[in-house]
């Protein structure tokens, strides 16, 4: 894929299969961002002052398009962890209710529950367990083991630890640990047959899979631009369904609050601005959807992922593993297992400053993982290098 390579500033001496961490923002794109910024700078009271509501707009209706939802129903975050945080401090403090015909329970009290897995991402459990910490309520992870279940299998075993108590069910599309693809779709169709509410984190998912937001169904769902998408840094989104919008009070109280002018949306007065900040990042997710889009990025995917495959066999081949997933429940970003008595910090800097290979390995339920990004810039002579390194080191 080097044609690829050559539309990154990915730093040609390193075999960077670490993708899924941050991300990386193809040439044309960056460029794009350093335009916005270069025209905040150059009059900035014109920018922030007159210009920025329409262009952020624009922005967010393109993004809109790409994921199937409304542009009212999306605001860009920095982040899905300060979205997530957004979402989560409501539940601590806010007593306003949502509307009568919708049963969900909101704020969240003693003996209240949050269902999850053990698979979510460490910054999220975290998240979780300050909320629990200041409302008594029970953060409730569900062992899920590996290999990983059929779906419906998965759905079916995960349903068993609902009841009257559970009021959230908080759960990835694709883990970062273990770079699972969850069936979110039908974890809130039964979500909504029982009123519990079901908030997604889909940090993974834009760019890497396709994302439909109105089949997905989920009350809430946030993802990442900057992650396989390939925006800049500190691009995300967050989808909230028209009901729940008014229930949210801002992370961060700005003049969108009680606005004097307001517009037509309270949810994008109240989250949209949260004080003076580049908005460089969020103008330009547009440009990273046209740049997928022109180099049909669909089939660039579909083509990541099955030499995703690929290297998976090779590495699990190495250590006579089996895969913990089926094919279909992967997509560019894989984990293998790796033998437990290793000690991963030093193999991860070993491969890094013998090997030059940038890859994240992972200490996730006493066992080792790691953790494999396919992105376009990726080859399979990259993969070799990694498994003659593993073969030397272990």
């Amino acid at each position: 894929m080097k044609a690829y390579k050559d539309l990154f500033i990915i730093d040609p001496d390193i075999i960077f299969l670490n993708h899924g961490s941050f991300g990386a923002t193809p040439i044309p794109v960056f460029e794009r961002y350093q335009a916005w910024q270069r025209e905040l700078e150059q009059q900035p009271v014109e920018f922030l002052g007159r210009r920025i509501t329409t262009l952020l707009e624009e922005s967010r209706t393109k993004l809109a398009n790409f994921l199937n939802a409304e542009p009212d129903e999306i605001v860009y975050f920095p982040n899905p962890t300060t979205a997530i945080n957004m979402v989560a401090r409501n539940m601590i403090h806010n007593t306003s209710s949502i509307s009568e015909n919708n049963a969900t329970k909101i704020k969240l009290e003693p003996r209240d529950e949050i269902l999850t897995t053990d698979h979510e991402y460490g910054a999220m459990d975290r998240t979780w367990h300050y909320v629990c910490k200041n409302t008594g309520a029970r953060y409730i992870q569900v062992p899920i083991s590996l290999p990983l279940q059929k779906p419906e299998e998965f759905v079916d075993y995960f349903w068993q630890s609902v009841n009257e108590n559970t009021r959230v069910i908080f759960i990835s599309h694709i883990t970062s640990s273990t770079a699972l693809i969850f069936p979110v779709e039908q974890i809130c169709k039964r979500a909504h047959e029982e009123s519990i509410l079901c908030i997604v984190d889909g940090a993974h998912a834009p760019g890497q899979i396709p994302v439909d937001l109105k089949q997905i169904d989920a009350d809430i769902y946030t993802g990442a631009c900057h992650k396989w998408l390939c925006a800049p840094k500190g691009s995300a989104f967050l989808y909230v369904r028209k009901e729940l919008q008014d229930w949210l009070d801002p992370l961060v109280v700005s003049w969108g609050y009680k606005s004097e002018l307001p517009s037509a949306s309270q949810f994008i007065d109240y989250h949209e601005w949260q004080g003076t900040h580049d908005m460089a990042a969020f103008l330009t997710v547009p440009s990273a959807i046209d740049f997928q889009r022109q180099y049909d990025w669909g089939h660039v995917s579909q083509n990541c992922h099955s030499q995703a495959i690929q290297a998976r066999q090779k590495i699990n081949s190495l250590f006579e593993q089996e895969p913990i997933c089926s094919d279909q429940d992967t997509g560019q970003m894989f984990s293998v297992l790796l033998p437990t008595r290793e000690d991963i910090e030093s193999l991860k800097v070993r491969l890094y400053q013998d090997h030059a290979i940038e890859v994240p390995l992972i200490k996730w339920n006493g066992k080792n993982i790691l953790r494999v990004s396919f992105q376009a810039y990726n080859s399979m002579t990259e993969i070799d290098s990694l498994v003659n390194a593993l073969r030397y080191l272990i």
